[in-house]
């Protein structure tokens, strides 16, 4: 037995009583006055969600409608401050104030989407519809967060690590039992080029989720565009391969999973640094990557959209080049429409 397994029983009994609560309608669940697709997951960290985030609003960017993002904004300075990201138009912060990740939704989006990085996504919601007429909501990591109805649920399982290794917080990685993956409307297999099994896994999740459909993601690089360039977001079209073998780091919630992608791109990796989820950089960092791609004959670094929006004043001995994470999820037609139909709702 897992010396943290008291503990994620603890946990598992705290999570099973809210949601009882949730269920019976003892605590409610505020509607948002405008359709909600929430995106989640039953893990913590690293199973892919925030390129599908991006994905889902800029399907309900181009079919019209005014998208916000409601985000926790994890990492960032102040958790207790509501912060504009995005206003739709623009970008207005940075990850030190915003969040890494939104400001990587932000990027991605091109400023398109509205963002709100709110512990209370509720009141932000609110806030978002009268300043800024928001038509549709996308809740970013909203499975936990049943306070805030959805009109979509849909979950990300990672293939390669589907269940947390088999128990909660703090012993394991699951943020509540699979059995409760039966809320869910629509799962997603994030890093489906990776699993051993689909079929397989497939079967399992329907143990959990008999009703909900299931789709398929598959993530790899699309090129790679320079630091600088990439922090002064200047239109430029990707390199196809780096100039020489590359020292990538990050940190994120599942950083071997990066270094395999790269390794799959045809990447010479002649060293690697993961670094702790929501990695804050300092010039210190920077100076022990220099030393380590030195001591490992690196030609340049390599890092992550989300990784490199932490980067901004940071000096490097080698040149440092975003790696462009493309994704796509199949059945594609059926998952727009699944989309776009709730996106549609009460229009």
């Amino acid at each position: 037995m897992n010396a943290l397994s008291p503990f994620g029983w603890a946990y598992a009994a705290g999570a099973g009583l809210r949601n009882a609560l949730y269920d019976r309608g003892w605590l409610e669940a505020h509607e948002l006055s405008a359709p909600a697709i929430s995106i989640g997951n039953i893990t913590a960290g690293g199973t892919g969600k925030t390129p599908i985030v991006a994905l889902v609003a800029g399907m309900l960017i181009e079919n019209g409608e005014r998208v916000c993002i409601l985000t926790r904004g994890y990492g960032r300075r102040d958790p207790a401050k509501r912060v504009v990201v995005s206003d739709g138009s623009a970008i207005l912060a940075d990850a030190e104030t915003g969040g890494d990740e939104p400001i990587e939704l932000a990027r991605r989006l091109d400023g398109k989407a509205v963002i709100i990085a709110d512990r209370d996504r509720v009141a932000a919601a609110k806030f978002t519809r009268e300043e800024f007429g928001v038509t549709c909501f996308v809740l970013d990591d909203g499975f936990q967060h049943r306070r805030a109805a959805r009109d979509l649920d849909i979950v990300c399982i990672d293939a390669n690590d589907p269940f947390g290794g088999g128990e909660l917080l703090p012993a394991g990685r699951l943020r509540e039992s699979p059995a409760n993956l039966r809320r869910a409307d629509a799962i997603i297999i994030t890093k489906a080029e990776a699993a051993a099994d689909l079929a397989k896994l497939e079967q399992e999740i329907r143990r959990f989720a008999p009703e909900a459909a299931i789709f398929r993601a598959e993530s790899g690089i699309s090129g790679f565009i320079e630091l600088a360039t990439f922090l002064a977001h200047e239109p430029a079209e990707p390199e196809s391969k780096l100039p020489g073998p590359g020292f990538p780091f990050c940190g994120l919630g599942n950083p071997q999973h990066f270094f395999k992608t790269l390794a799959e791109a045809e990447v010479e990796i002649a060293g690697t640094k993961a670094f702790r989820d929501h990695q804050r950089y300092t010039e210190a960092d920077a100076e022990r990557l220099d030393q380590a791609a030195k001591d490992a004959g690196a030609a340049v670094f390599v890092t992550t959209a989300k990784d490199a929006v932490k980067l901004q004043g940071l000096s490097f001995g080698l040149p440092c080049f975003v790696a462009q994470l493309a994704v796509r999820v199949m059945p594609a037609d059926a998952f727009r429409e699944l989309i776009i139909t709730a996106g549609r709702k009460n229009h």
